[in-house]
């Protein structure tokens, strides 16, 4: 093993996907449903589409935690595309993963899907910002700019809350 947990693999050696979905689904889950702000069927799907799709590709995936909060994100984001075409649904009354987070979730709805990424895996999950990058597929300057932006955004969105509670 080159780092720490199922993260990462050498080339030849199998990956056990129980042991992986025994480490990462559960904050997998956490930062899929605080992307799709507060809708449970949407991480629930993601998360499960996501290690079906990394069972079937079990001998190609070298780093697996990765390629699962990639694709759990990607399946996220295509299911919020399709709900944005139906009537909006009220999210589920399901206590939010994190304190405090139940009052972040509406504003986030409002920021867009990389930004959002970026913000949950960074503040919820607690993820350095070379391992966002890592986990979004992308550059650690395109991830501070999604974060730069997105704490931007939920000051403005949530600017007059924090004045009212002061």
């Amino acid at each position: 093993m080159r780092g720490k947990g199922p993260d990462r693999v050498r080339p030849g050696t199998a990956i056990n996907y129980e042991q992986v979905f025994r480490d990462a689904a559960p904050g997998l889950w956490r930062t899929v449903y605080a992307f799709a702000a507060g809708r449970r069927a949407v991480a629930d799907d993601a998360v499960a589409e996501a290690f079906a799709r990394a069972l079937e590709r079990a001998g190609q995936i070298r780093d697996p935690v990765p390629w699962l909060y990639r694709n759990a994100f990607r399946l996220a984001t295509e299911d919020l595309r399709r709900e944005r075409r139906k009537p909006e649904p009220e999210p589920d009354q399901a206590p939010a993963p994190a304190a405090g987070l139940g009052a972040l979730l509406p504003a986030l709805r409002q920021l867009s899907p990389a930004q959002r990424a970026a913000v949950v895996l960074h503040y919820e999950a607690d993820l350095s910002v070379q391992e966002v990058a890592r986990r979004m597929g992308t550059s650690v300057g395109a991830v501070k700019v999604h974060l730069f932006r997105g704490r931007r955004r939920l000051r403005e969105l949530l600017g007059a809350e924090e004045a009212d509670d002061a």
